[in-house]
């Protein structure tokens, strides 16, 4: 075997060699990619996974908390009728015990509702809010502010489970404007007037 021999199975064996290293290289950049890609999904399903416990653990807590909503709710017409009771007794007769316990009643009831997270919502002289009142009456008076509360309404902790039933204000009172107008219709006019003055 002559030099030129080992010279080329030399050559060989460096270009073997060589080819082996780039395929290491390769596959090892392969491997990295895999194991980035793993990881990112890894990360999107842990990411997923604390949305979805903190998703059911916030169902969990609701259902909780609203869950003698319905009982609540067929409760309030029996505290409206016992507050009417009480507002429409004669002096005469509200130093009377049975009165007394009728009132106790009342507070009971009352206190029991507002410890599972019951509240009354304001609404006399309040700003009209259609989330929260239901206008069933509009009058003179200060245009989008509630004159008068018809019915009480009711928030469950910060849901509305029965609107406030109210007489809202729809502007000018009979006094400020002409005969037979009102509110809108009054400004309206008044506008058209405005504007023919302007232009004459």
């Amino acid at each position: 075997m002559n030099d030129n021999d080992y010279k080329s199975r030399g050559e060989e064996a460096e270009a073997t060699e060589t080819e082996t290293i780039e395929d290491l290289k390769r596959e090892l950049e392969r491997e990295r990619e895999n194991a980035a890609a793993y990881l990112a999904n890894w990360q999107r399903a842990q990411a997923d996974f604390i949305n979805f416990k903190r998703r059911t653990e916030q169902e969990r807590s609701d259902s909780a908390k609203y869950a003698n909503a319905m009982l609540i709710l067929s409760l309030l017409p029996a505290l409206d009728d016992l507050e009417r009771a009480m507002g429409n007794i004669p002096a005469d007769l509200a130093g009377l015990a049975w009165f007394d316990g009728l009132r106790l009643i009342y507070r009971k009831l009352k206190n029991s509702l507002e410890a599972q997270g019951l509240s009354v919502i304001p609404a006399e002289g309040e700003e009209f809010d259609p989330n929260l009142h239901d206008a069933v009456m509009y009058e003179d008076g200060e245009e989008g502010r509630v004159l008068q509360e018809l019915q009480r309404g009711y928030k469950l902790h910060d849901r509305v489970i029965r609107p406030a039933v109210v007489k809202v204000g729809r502007g000018l009172s009979s006094s400020e404007a002409p005969a037979g107008l009102h509110g809108e219709e009054h400004r309206h006019k008044m506008k058209k007037g405005q504007g023919r003055q302007e232009g004459s």
